[in-house]
């Protein structure tokens, strides 16, 4: 079989780039490691029956009407408005930090009289970064600042990115937020939905066309090889004449000769437990107790109704590339240097013009799932929708 395209991984960017080539008259040849398809948003019935995301929770929120109308021809929806509650002094109480978060935390004279502070200052309804919080006239804002950074943020953030507290970098302190409100979900966003059939089904839905071809437990490795002087691909020891797609590791397509990037890898610790619900909503947060995360429990995503319910404990990890417990990158670390090597490969890449680079791990940037479909989508505009 002749191809014009070969994709090199099968979660949203590599799907989403298959589908539209094809639906251009290309043929498509897309390559999966992983037994599955979908990447990390594969989900499926576990043993007991209970319907769960693998690779931890993934919730499709979005501002992208783009990005909706082009899902949307391969799914329906279901509403899901999520809601993460952080155990903080030994209460549940919701993160963000908002006004309902204050009010359980702070002694009831003391929350209103920063509640009252917090709407003079800043209004009703508006997201407060915690920099600029720090940054107020007001000693007692300036208080509840250091509070919510020292209680909900600080220690999960450590525990996320294996790092000391004062080695957090200041952009990510800034970035954390106070909701004047008591709106309690986790996203604002305009589209806040999940596959009615889930994303295995999506991703199944998108690459369900006549000229693409999936090869699952297949690394790219073992069918193609790449010429680090030129850039030729040879593809079942043939020269490979379309072009490469490539989304995974950037350094690992070019051999490491630049060295190793730095990555976070998760270990998830699943259990099924035989009541019909574990706790009050999908997510809860241990910022300063546990080696772990987070536990999500998947009945509340779905909203199935059984008898026992799973759960997922969540441990962050650093990614070790030879350790099948740890070899499964899930975030770029930007740090130590990284940002300069991930420069030298990408530099060696511009020169190769058959092989492109797209989604979080070949870029080596944050995506959530719209973002990675949105820039799938702009890429394919732009590079071969001639």
């Amino acid at each position: 079989m002749k191809y014009d395209y070969l994709i090199a991984g099968c979660g949203f960017a590599g799907a989403v780039l298959a589908e539209r080539l094809a639906s251009q008259n290309k043929r498509v040849l897309v390559v999966e490691q992983r037994p599955h398809i979908a990447g990390n948003v594969f989900d499926h019935y576990d043993k007991h029956g209970v319907f769960v995301h693998k690779y931890g929770p993934h919730l499709f929120h979005t501002d992208n009407q783009t990005v909706v109308q082009y899902l949307s021809q391969f799914t329906e929806w279901m509403d899901y408005q999520h809601r993460v509650l952080g155990f903080v002094d030994g209460q549940l109480v919701p993160i963000p930090f908002n006004l309902t978060s204050l009010e359980k935390l702070m002694p009831a004279s003391l929350s209103q009289s920063l509640e009252k502070k917090l709407i003079a200052e800043y209004g009703m309804g508006k997201k407060v970064p915690i920099l600029e919080l720090r940054e107020s006239g007001d000693k007692e804002l300036k208080i509840l600042a250091d509070f919510v950074y020292d209680k909900m943020f600080v220690n999960y953030t450590a525990k996320q990115w294996g790092c000391k507290p004062e080695d957090i970098a200041p952009e990510v302190t800034a970035r954390v937020p106070v909701h004047i409100s008591r709106d309690d979900r986790y996203f604002q966003d305009r589209y806040q939905m999940l596959p009615k059939q889930g994303y295995s089904q999506l991703i199944e839905n998108i690459l369900f066309q006549d000229n693409i071809d999936v090869m699952l437990n297949t690394p790219f490795q073992n069918i193609a090889q790449v010429d680090q002087t030129t850039g030729k691909v040879t593809l079942f020891n043939t020269p490979f004449t379309g072009e490469l797609i490539f989304t995974g590791m950037i350094d690992e397509l070019f051999a490491f000769k630049f060295g190793e990037l730095s990555y976070r890898s998760l270990q998830f610790h699943q259990e099924n437990l035989p009541q019909s619900q574990f706790q009050p909503t999908t997510t809860v947060n241990y910022p300063n107790d546990y080696d772990f995360t987070r536990i999500t429990e998947f009945k509340h995503i779905s909203g199935q109704k059984i008898d026992t319910t799973t759960i997922v404990r969540e441990f962050p990890q650093d990614y070790v590339r030879d350790d099948p417990e740890k070899n499964i990158p899930y975030y770029p670390v930007f740090k130590d240097g990284n940002e300069k090597i991930y420069k030298q490969y990408q530099k060696h890449a511009e020169q190769f013009k058959n092989i492109h680079l797209v989604g979080r791990l070949a870029e080596f940037r944050y995506y959530d799932m719209d973002d990675i479909v949105a820039r799938a989508l702009t890429y394919f505009d732009e590079q071969f929708n001639h």
